[in-house]
């Protein structure tokens, strides 16, 4: 028995093919036992000793077998069961949000099912900002590998192989600002990525402005659309003369876009505004930077007011103090024009309407100076001594402005002479693949068809320079507006435009052409330039209550102001877009109880054309009080601006950023923070609500000498057609 349980402890059961006797008593092991043993080949006699001898054969071979298999399922089954658990913690128990990057004061928290990225404080007490992000098919993403987890800093992720997001945490203008740059870059060609920002809790301002200004945002509706500069009324939906790639968020977040990255831009009323990428084979990033500070102005302060890296300077402010007078008034000669402005200025001085700046068209200056005789510096000297001859001592006693562009008609003396000296890359051109040849570019400019001047040709820019100052010199005008920079003249023809002048390169170069002729110069369209000494000029407006004219101006003043731009001269009172006289009595004096407070009174309709003697009369008191009491302001604010950037004209968050009700209010504005404007704005209305903002301030009404505390409405304030509420910060 010994033998065999020693045998049957080493050796795995064979079954033999001959059953041999076995001892009577011994179980079926033991017979197999046997016979293996008398089978093998060292089998021999054995000397009988009291310890009986066994053979060790381990079948270690046979057990491995065995248990591989054994082990195989088992892991088999471990496999399956990890793979269900995974699974299940993906799509079902998994979180919905988790945190992907934090910063000191905030931080991402990633939301699969949108997805969506969203930027919280620290505490999850309050939802900054939330960012629907990628433009991807509906597809829950876990989003849970971090391929940049060595530094706590970043977040990187790979997108269904269609693009990369790359987060970093950047350091911010100030300890008590954050800031988080996110960046897509597409993996393959005709990828459009797309982030959109939600609106929920949130009130948007800056970006563009637009035909019917609103403020904030939230209420505009715009499709997609490359985020540039266009002419808006040959583009009513498109966006306006002032643009920068710069959004401010009431929870006091900002979203800022790098100038040279080219994005489109849509607006669904009241649910988000959308930053898209085109789509091309140039597989073009979308590059943003989201920062947070503590409130909305202080948001403003730390980025918007720095926007523009370069040294502020103050134009020419002598046009602050002058009504500007437009004549346009067709004229078909010189002479004409000349006794046109002589007689109208005789008016002005006649009606008692002060000291003015009379505003000259495009087509007036032409004929002043002699346009269809004027041509390049290399023509005859004697067709130049021909532009000198007129005697102008009519006019130049006289304070006017000329108007320029950067059009010339191919009909004009001047654009002929260019081809006949081979200066066709003086205007805007087309290469041609074969040689060195160019074919100017045709666009249509107040009904002719016209080229337009090359900005990126040095030699063209000196020439049209150095014209326009020999022009200014001789007609002796104290201010010039250039019009007409607006758009981009190769894509609205469908035409790739080099890389010097894609978006709104046209017009940043043509502003600071501007600014080399001095402070005196006004222009109509401004990106990345409001840092320059030059005026811009508002677009023309409707002559009606809506947004599109009067209702607008407010929410223009702001946005201007908040992009930087504070010295602007707002479309002349009743509007100019229907280029004709208003005659609408009321519309007339709120209207131009709004310009009042605004830098230059500007005027179309002279107040004896439109209305009765007793409107002339108030006309004459709110242009004294401009004079007076909104100039002095203007320019002390001014100061702030060219220290810090700060706006002049500023919306009623500014002293109030944690109040939302300060937040929708468009029909008032502050001058500094001193001084509150709250005009009529509906038609008929002779009683508003005013909203005084800033609890523990108080305000003083300037007409009744009343003080009201802020942070309080002042309902059914009653205001007479002859009045306009101000009210100015008591304490």
């Amino acid at each position: 028995m010994k033998l065999c349980f020693a045998e049957k402890l080493f050796t795995m059961p064979q079954v033999p093919k001959e059953r041999a006797p076995c001892p009577e008593g011994e179980a079926f092991p033991c017979e197999i036992a046997v016979i293996l043993w008398s089978k093998m080949p060292h089998a021999r006699p054995r000397t009988q000793s009291p310890i009986p001898e066994v053979t060790w054969d381990s079948g270690l071979k046979e057990m491995n077998e065995t248990w591989k298999g054994a082990i195989a399922c088992l892991g088999v089954a471990v496999f399956f069961v990890m793979t269900i658990g995974i699974i299940y913690w993906q799509v079902v128990d998994q979180p919905n949000k988790n945190w992907i990057l934090r910063g000191s004061i905030s931080g991402l928290v990633w939301e699969r099912r949108s997805p969506s990225l969203i930027l919280q404080t620290l505490s999850e007490e309050k939802t900054l900002v939330e960012i629907t992000v990628g433009n991807f098919p509906d597809m829950e993403q876990p989003f849970v590998k971090n391929l940049c987890w060595l530094n706590k800093t970043e977040f990187c992720y790979t997108w269904d192989a269609m693009a990369d997001l790359a987060i970093s945490l950047e350091p911010g203008p100030s300890i008590s600002t954050e800031c988080y740059s996110i960046s897509w870059t597409p993996l393959r060609c005709k990828v459009t990525l797309k982030d959109c920002f939600s609106m929920t809790n949130v009130s948007w301002y800056g970006g563009a402005s637009i035909k019917a200004q609103r403020w904030p945002l939230n209420t505009v509706n715009t499709k997609s659309q490359s985020f540039v500069i266009s002419n808006l009324p040959q583009n009513p939906s498109g966006y306006g003369p002032v643009l920068e790639k710069y959004f401010l968020g009431s929870t006091g977040v900002t979203v800022t876009v790098a100038p040279d990255i080219p994005i489109s831009l849509s607006v669904e009323s009241n649910k988000h505004f959308c930053l898209e990428s085109p789509s091309s084979i140039d597989m073009v990033p979308l590059q943003y930077m989201v920062c947070i500070s503590p409130n909305l102005t202080s948001a403003h302060q730390e980025v918007g007011s720095q926007l523009s890296e370069q040294e502020r300077r103050l134009p020419n402010t002598d046009i602050l103090g002058f009504p500007v007078w437009r004549h346009f008034k067709a004229a078909d000669s010189a002479a004409k024009t000349e006794r046109g402005l002589r007689s109208f200025y005789n008016r002005l001085k006649r009606h008692n309407l002060g000291d003015g700046l009379i505003a000259l068209s495009e087509h007036s200056t032409m004929l002043l100076s002699g346009e269809d005789q004027m041509h390049l510096p290399m023509a005859s000297r004697k067709m130049r001594a021909l532009r000198h001859t007129r005697d102008l001592s009519l006019i130049t006693s006289l304070k006017f402005s000329i108007t320029l562009t950067p059009y010339t008609s191919i009909n004009s003396q001047l654009f002929l002479m260019s081809l006949q000296e081979g200066k066709e890359n003086y205007w805007l051109s087309l290469q041609s693949k074969f040689d060195s040849h160019a074919t100017p570019l045709l666009i249509k400019w107040k009904g002719q068809f016209s080229v337009q001047l090359n900005v990126t040709n040095d030699a063209a820019r000196s020439w049209y320079l150095d014209r326009v100052s020999l022009l200014w010199q001789r007609l002796g005008a104290q201010y010039i507006t250039f019009e007409g920079a607006e758009g981009n003249t190769f894509t609205e023809q469908a035409i790739q435009p080099p890389s010097d002048l894609e978006g709104d390169k046209y017009i940043s170069i043509f502003a600071l052409m501007a600014a080399t002729l001095g402070n005196s110069t006004i222009i109509s369209a401004g990106t990345r330039s409001n840092h320059l000494p030059l005026f811009i000029q508002m677009t023309p407006l409707q002559s009606d209550w809506s947004y599109a004219g009067l209702k607008g101006i407010i929410p223009s003043v702001l946005h201007y102001s908040l992009l930087g731009y504070n010295f602007f001269i707002p479309d002349a009172v009743g509007g100019t877009l229907a280029n004709e006289f208003l005659t609408e009595e009321e519309l007339y004096i709120r209207w131009l109880q709004i310009v009042t407070f605004l830098p230059v009174m500007s005027f179309s309709t002279p107040p004896w054309v439109c209305c009765d003697d007793w409107v002339l009369n108030l006309t004459r008191q709110y242009i004294r009080r401009h004079q007076d009491f909104v100039v002095p302001l203007i320019i002390k604010f001014s100061k702030e601006w060219l220290s810090w950037g700060y706006p002049i004209f500023r919306p009623l968050w500014w002293v109030s950023p944690n109040d939302p009700v300060t937040f929708t209010v468009d029909d008032e504005f502050l001058i500094g923070d001193e001084v509150l404007i709250a005009p009529i704005t509906e038609p008929g209305c002779v009683q508003r609500d005013i909203y005084l903002p800033g609890e523990g301030h108080t305000w003083m009404d300037t007409n009744t000498a009343q003080v009201f505390d802020g942070g309080t409405f002042i309902r059914n304030y009653s205001v007479s057609l002859t009045e306009v509420p101000v009210f100015v910060k008591a304490s």
